[in-house]
């Protein structure tokens, strides 16, 4: 393990040598290409300024899913508190806008080999007809690799010819980048972030960490972080929900968040969001961990409620179930609420 982690700086320190920095301030966003207008799909409940939408997943022990739960079957409380709320009848099955980012800079380039592989699972992704990717490489800077399309054979030919960046990694820019690009996309459409990167921020010059938690508070869009790590314990679906005492006060919840995104921003910001963080360590780990992203990704309940409380600033949610189904709960941990005009 300690041989690994002294090649992964030295590869660093190579690469950052031999590559030509890019350009240090953030490009603006590259306007994607707008999809057709979904037809006949009924709209998911957004998050607006008095709707929350949660997404939950319920996994059995098994790792299957568990189907038919009812509103009354679901506990969500918002800073403790329960709230009133609404599930919608039938699982998340919409056409889904995925925007990949991946990070080229610097030892990323040890794994280039699992993510010239990656097109083919994207198709998990597109089974829809009416589904997109798009393709953001980042490493100091993010940028636009591909724009939106439905071929993921495209996205795979820039895949295979990816070039090493600097030595940077800019998550929280990338993350604010490609949820920009997300939210230009159709409402009807689930949006979707696949982050495949390491785990801590290196570089980002332009996005604050208050600014990021915000966003993705305020934001519907589902982040599925994929790390490369040797954090081996944190393999799985992690959640760090363990039901401790949730009457902290807003400020103390915004400072932990904080303090958590510095340790492990690609985990927190899936976290946040109602998505899932994992982490790989091998050609055939890599290869599960996108395709159980991609089948977790539509097989969430679409959990909406009106806050009870609509104190402005980042409110704490937990899910859970009335009956002890011995299932594992990915819910939405946070969302930012701003005031009222």
């Amino acid at each position: 393990m300690r041989m690994r982690g002294i090649l992964l700086f030295i590869a660093a320190t190579a690469f950052a040598s031999m590559t030509p920095a890019r350009s240090q301030q953030l490009p603006p966003i590259e306007p994607p290409e707008l999809m057709p207008a979904a037809q006949g799909v009924a709209p998911n409940l957004r998050v607006t300024t008095t709707e929350v939408l949660a997404p939950t997943l319920v996994e059995t022990k098994s790792g299957g899913i568990l189907y038919g739960l009812k509103p009354d079957d679901f506990v969500l409380e918002d800073n403790g508190v329960p709230q009133k709320i609404r599930v919608q009848p039938e699982l998340d099955t919409a056409p889904v806008a995925l925007v990949v980012a991946v990070e080229e800079g610097g030892a990323s380039v040890l794994e280039f080999d699992k993510l010239a592989k990656m097109g083919p699972l994207l198709d998990l992704f597109l089974s829809d007809p009416r589904s997109q990717v798009a393709l953001v490489g980042f490493d100091s800077v993010p940028h636009l690799i591909q724009d939106y399309t439905h071929a993921g054979g495209q996205v795979n030919a820039e895949l295979q010819q990816l070039q090493p960046g600097d030595g940077g990694a800019a998550i929280l820019d990338t993350v604010n980048y490609a949820v920009t690009l997300l939210e230009t996309q159709p409402k009807e459409y689930r949006r979707v972030l696949l982050l495949i990167s390491e785990e801590r921020d290196h570089g980002s010059r332009h996005t604050k960490t208050v600014q990021l938690i915000k966003q993705i508070g305020e934001s519907d869009v589902l982040v599925l972080s994929v790390s490369y790590s040797a954090a081996l314990a944190e393999l799985g679906h992690d959640v760090k929900d363990s039901g401790e005492d949730r009457t902290l006060s807003m400020v103390s919840t915004l400072v932990m968040a904080v303090k958590a995104f510095k340790k492990n921003v690609a985990r927190e910001v899936a976290e946040m969001s109602g998505g899932e963080y994992t982490t790989f360590v091998g050609d055939k780990r890599f290869e599960a961990r996108v395709m159980t992203a991609a089948r977790d990704a539509r097989n969430r309940y679409l959990i909406t409620f009106s806050p009870s409380d609509p104190t402005p600033g980042l409110h704490t949610i937990r899910v859970r179930t009335k009956e002890d189904y011995g299932a594992k709960i990915v819910a939405r941990a946070n969302y930012w609420l701003e005031e009222q005009q």
